[in-house]
């Protein structure tokens, strides 16, 4: 990124879960835009590339830790634009699945994202301005078969966003979900490698344009919701996912 794009002027964001995938294409949406990215992520390795390769600021600490992440952002902050990307999903149906699975997926996928916006939400508030985007799944409008705590945690964001846009909007703030289908990432590829082509050919099957969405399709997305074109748009929940939440 050049000097000219980060500037002090520039807008700050904080991205979590921004090493790979999805996250990665989100940092570099918004710093191509010009926008002075902060990303949490776990994989220091990842991280310090996508730091060269972008000049944002990687921060490798624990979602599950939820002080952590709170005091985290408090530390970095003050930030315009809150971007809650991490996630992480355990196929197994409900009866297979233990509290300690509905603790771990509830933090990751829920509880995180109360922690940063909590953190986050006062400076914005201070300001009189803030974008929080919360990326979360078609699973949580459509529910998930071998998925039933993920898709929780998921409906759980869009219940929580659209409280937070309720209570925010009058003083400058939109909260907003996108809604991804099945994304081409490193991570559905391994999924994808373990269950071979049937799985694939569902996952496109479900989608009305029959193939699979791009980080960088999400990334657009993010993009557009934090800016200023974006203004009048507060707790919805745009799909990014070919047409799989129709219906």
């Amino acid at each position: 990124m050049s000097s000219q794009q980060n500037t002090h002027s520039a807008k700050r964001a904080f991205v979590t879960g921004g090493s790979k995938g999805i996250g990665a294409a989100i940092v570099r949406a918004l710093c191509l835009k010009g926008y002075n990215v902060v990303f949490a992520a776990r994989d220091e390795e990842s991280a310090k590339a996508l730091c060269a390769e972008t000049g944002a600021t990687s921060v490798i600490f624990d979602l599950m830790n939820l002080q952590e992440t709170h005091d985290t952002v408090c530390k970095y902050g003050p930030f315009d634009i809150l971007v809650n990307n991490a996630g992480m999903d355990q196929h197994a149906f409900f009866t297979k699945t233990t509290i300690e699975d509905w603790r771990y997926l509830l933090t990751i996928n829920l509880e995180a994202v109360f922690a940063t916006t909590h953190a986050a939400l006062p400076s914005m508030q201070e300001k009189g301005f803030g974008r929080i985007i919360n990326i979360s799944s078609e699973a949580g409008r459509m529910g998930s078969r071998g998925g039933s705590i993920y898709a929780a945690a998921k409906g759980g964001v869009h219940a929580f966003t659209k409280s937070i846009a309720r209570e925010n909007g009058r003083k400058g703030i939109t909260a907003n979900v996108i809604a991804p289908g099945p994304i081409d990432t490193p991570l559905l590829q391994k999924a994808v490698a373990n269950g071979g082509n049937k799985l694939l050919d569902a996952m496109t099957g479900a989608t009305l344009l029959g193939r699979l969405g791009t980080p960088e399709e999400v990334a657009a997305a993010v993009v557009f919701l934090a800016s200023d074109e974006a203004g009048f748009i507060t707790g919805e929940v745009l799909g990014v996912s070919g047409g799989m939440g129709i219906g």
